[in-house]
C-alpha cells in the first residue's frame, strides 16, 4: 500500500494513478489528487 500525498488515503499500487517527480514515483487515489499535486509542484 502507498499513501496519496494529497489526501493521505491508502492506495494499492496496482490501482493507483501515478506520476514521477524529481526521480520519485508518487501514487494517487484519483486523477483529481494527481492533478492537484502536479499543479502545486508546478509541473
Amino acid at each position: 500500500m502507498k499513501k496519496d500525498p494529497v489526501c493521505n488515503m491508502e492506495v494499492e499500487e496496482r490501482d493507483a494513478f501515478t506520476t514521477e517527480c524529481e526521480g520519485e514515483t508518487f501514487y494517487f487515489c484519483s486523477e483529481g489528487c494527481r492533478d492537484k499535486f502536479l499543479k502545486e509542484k508546478g509541473a
